[in-house]
Parts: C-alpha cells; sequence; structure tokens
C-alpha cells in the first residue's frame, strides 16, 4: 500500500508544514529501474590509502563515468572539492590502513567536507580488514571501530546508504559485485550493515545477466515479497520455479507464465514435501530462495500450541528439511547458493511475535550452522533480515503501530518487496560464494536491534 505521509511531505504544502511543525521529512527513495548501464548514475568520490583502494581503481570506471578522488594526484584523478565538484552520488573510502588511534582523525577529516556536497539518495562504502584477522590488538580495536562510525555516519545521511565491508585476504577480486549492490539503488534500503569478503573462486561474467544459465527456485512466490524475488531472478537472467500452496496455483501460474518460469503447487510441511521437491526438480537447481513464511500473532500469555508449531513449521523446520533434502540427492549443485527470509523480529524480537521471532533468528542460525559444510561444495548460504516492507501483510496492521513501523528507521519509510529482491539476488550471484553465513538487514537502518 502507499504511503500517504511520504506523499504528502514530500508536496509543496507539506513540505511547508513539516518543516514548521518540525516533523520528520522521509525523501523519496531512489530504485534501481531498467535500462541503466552503470551503477552509479553521477559522481564517484574515492579517498583513503591502502591495498583496497587500490584495487577498486581498475574497475571504478565501470561503476560510473565521474571518477574522483580525495587529494591532487590520488590514483590518478581529478580532485574534488566541495566548492567546485559535482554533487557526490557515491562515496568509497578505504580504511584498511587505519592501524593507529590517531588514524581515526582521516575519517573526520574525509567525511566532513562531502556533507556540503552530497547528491540525493547518496551511497557510501567504507573498506577495511576484519579485526578477527589481525593480530595487532590495536589495528584490530581500530578496525572494530568502523562499525560504530558506519552506523552513525547512516543515521546523519538518513537519506542514503552508509555500509562497512570488511575484505579477506584474497577477496579483493570480489570487490566489484559488492560495490555494484551497495553503490547502486539495489540498495535503496540498506544501511548500517556490515559484511565480510572471502576469497570466492567464481566471477560474474555478464552484468547485464548475471544469473544467466542458473536455475533458481522461489517459494512463497504468489505474491508479495516471493513474487518481487522470482521477477527480479528473472529479470538477472536466472530460470526460475516458482512455489506455493495448492490453494494459489491460478496465481502462481499466471506469474510463473509471464516470467517464463515453472510453477510447483505444494505444501512444504507436507511429510513428503522433500521427496515431491527433490522430483520436482529432477534436472538439478542452482539457487534456492526459502522466502515461504506465515504470521500466527499473539502474546505468549494467549500463544496456543497450534499457533507456535505452524509457525516454527513453515518458517524454520521446512527450510531446513528441504534444503537437506536437495543437497543429500544432490540436486543442489556445486557453487549453489541458498538465501533465507529471515527479519528484524528474529534479532531485536517484536511484542506479540515470539514464535515469528524465534523462527527468524531460527533461520538466521540455520544459515550460520550450514555455512562451513556448505562451504566444502562451495555452496553459500545466507539470510535477508527484512524490516517492515510494504506489503498485504504489513497493510493490515493497525493504524498506529504500521506509522510506527514505516517512521522506526534512519530513512523514516517503509521498504518495497524490491528491496528484499535486489538483496537475495545479489547473494544469488556467482561472485557472492564470498560471503556465507551472513546475514543482510533490509530495513532502513532500523532503530530497533543491534
Amino acid at each position: 500500500m502507499s504511503d500517504r505521509y511520504l506523499a504528502f511531505a514530500n508536496s509543496s504544502a507539506g513540505q511547508r508544514l513539516v518543516k514548521t511543525l518540525g516533523l520528520p521529512a522521509p525523501l523519496p527513495l531512489e530504485r534501481w529501474r531498467g535500462g541503466r548501464t552503470r551503477p552509479v548514475d553521477g559522481a564517484l568520490l574515492l579517498g583513503g590509502e591502502g591495498a583496497l583502494g587500490q584495487a577498486v581503481v581498475p574497475f571504478a570506471h565501470k561503476l560510473t563515468d565521474a571518477l574522483y578522488a580525495a587529494h591532487e594526484g590520488q590514483h590518478a584523478l581529478p580532485r574534488w572539492t566541495a566548492e567546485h565538484g559535482p554533487k557526490l552520488k557515491a562515496l568509497v573510502f578505504d580504511a584498511s590502513g587505519l592501524t593507529r588511534f590517531e588514524q581515526l582523525i582521516e575519517l573526520r577529516d574525509f567525511f566532513q567536507p562531502t556533507f556540503k556536497g552530497l547528491a540525493n539518495c547518496p551511497r557510501v562504502v567504507l573498506l577495511g580488514r576484519a579485526p578477527e584477522s589481525l593480530k595487532d590488538p590495536i589495528a584490530a580495536s581500530v578496525q572494530r571501530s568502523l562499525e560504530g562510525f558506519s552506523r552513525s555516519l547512516g543515521k546523519e545521511i538518513r537519506r542514503g546508504g552508509v555500509q562497512l565491508i570488511y575484505v579477506g585476504k584474497g577477496a579483493e577480486d570480489q570487490l566489484e559485485g559488492a560495490l555494484r549492490f551497495f553503490l547502486s539503488p539495489k540498495s535503496a534500503y540498506v544501511s548500517g550493515q556490515v559484511v565480510r569478503l572471502e576469497r570466492c573462486g567464481e566471477q560474474v561474467t555478464d552484468w547485464t545477466r548475471p544469473l544467466a544459465g542458473k536455475k533458481a527456485l522461489v517459494t512463497g512466490a504468489s505474491r508479495g515479497i516471493g513474487a518481487a524475488i522470482a521477477e527480479t531472478l528473472a529479470r538477472d537472467g536466472a530460470e526460475v520455479v516458482l512455489l506455493d500452496v495448492p490453494a494459489v496455483k491460478d496465481a502462481l501460474d499466471a506469474l510463473s507464465a509471464r516470467l517464463g518460469g515453472r510453477s510447483v503447487a505444494l505444501d512444504i510441511c507436507a511429510e513428503d514435501a522433500p521427496a515431491q521437491l527433490v522430483a520436482a526438480l529432477a534436472d538439478g537447481v542452482d539457487i534456492v530462495v526459502h522466502n515461504a513464511g506465515i504470521t500466527r500473532d499473539k502474546t505468549l500469555a494467549k500463544m496456543s500450541e497450534g499457533f507456535w508449531n505452524s509457525v516454527i513449521d513453515v518458517n524454520l523446520k521446512a527450510p531446513q528439511l528441504l534444503t537437506q533434502a536437495l543437497l543429500d540427492a544432490g540436486t543442489l549443485q556445486d557453487n549453489g547458493r541458498v538465501v533465507l527470509i529471515a527479519s528484524i523480529s528474529g534479532i531485536a524480537g517484536n511484542l506479540g511475535q515470539s514464535n515469528y521471532a524465534t523462527s527468524k533468528a531460527g533461520v538466521i542460525g540455520l544459515a550460520q550452522a550450514l555455512a562451513p559444510a556448505l562451504g566444502k561444495r562451495g555452496i553459500s548460504i545466507n539470510a535477508v533480515a527484512p524490516g517492515f516492507i510494504e506489503t498485504q501483510m504489513t497493510a493490515a496492521i493497525p493504524f498506529t503501530l504500521r506509522e510506527a513501523g514505516r517512521r522506526m528507521n534512519s530513512m523514516g519509510q517503509g521498504g518495497l518487496p524490491q528491496d528484499v529482491a535486489e538483496a537475495v539476488a545479489w547473494f544469488a550471484q556467482p561472485g557472492s560464494g564470498a560471503l556465507s553465513g551472513q546475514v543482510l538487514r533490509v530495513c532502513g537502518q532500523s532503530l530497533l536491534g543491534a
């Protein structure tokens, strides 16, 4: 459903009233549109000294046609200044060379001048080294401090996203894929996140269709977030297999026909569901997205056994059983990708959702627990944790709770199913084998949870 306050706050009359009353003034987010040829539609500023920044330079021209450096002569690029430079759409700062507390001032020195020159919906990425990989405790402390800085910066910018990428040794060649996602409108509703890249042998060969030649299964695909995921994976070149319960077979068939895919009507909690799914995917599958989920909300004092078990069975038990069945049968190909849809409720908890929060926390735990074993076959498994997303489910929430959910994040608005779908599509890419056992929040940097 539409966000009427967002529309009003950006109307001519609404802007005056919002400013007079000191009300929140969220800005419409820029999202990816078909036909774009470059991830960054505007100027990109590179800063910081270190090997990671040097690794970005060779492909930076593929991200945008307007490249600048923070200092004269750096990377053989023109220097950007707030007085004479264009508005900045994206910023990349290599903080991997910061190893002493005194050097942290470089964060202030680089970012402070840029506030005067930010374009609408800017995207910012800091690059560092994982603290746990460093032997020097001071250097490790300095690199850990980047998390506090990046999250605070995200709350100050608000209308854009700020992420921190810890890059492992040998993972430098996977930076392009990560920056293509985090510096583009595909990550419109992602901010304040920390991800870790590790070595990965696979690469994307065609950035216009990064999933070409891949077969993807999406559960709960008939509508809402599941349908958006299916559409986005198909847009990126994947052959899609859409699964949902038999009761929505007509909608499922219609969507699969439109996307040139195939539908499977199946109750994922049926006793023979794993065997049925393996049979339905006789030719194998490269990408598995466990999106199917339900809510049965009640306070714990009023929670029935049926409400509890049904949510655990659909949201947590079924993904585990189906994934294991696909692995045991060899249906999930080597170098495959598994993406689980979690929720910030599984991170922060939520009143009246103890069953749902338990299931979604378990989904995150499942990704973390299975990652080492799956990695032996080159398979990655990650979780996407949406915040408040505008769907039919959230439209049914009482007005006051719905408005609170929309506004309690740095961007002051709800996300769209497309925002979740873009994150899933990124995790599904060949090069995203550089990430596994991780959780990415798509929540506008929610003020709730970690």
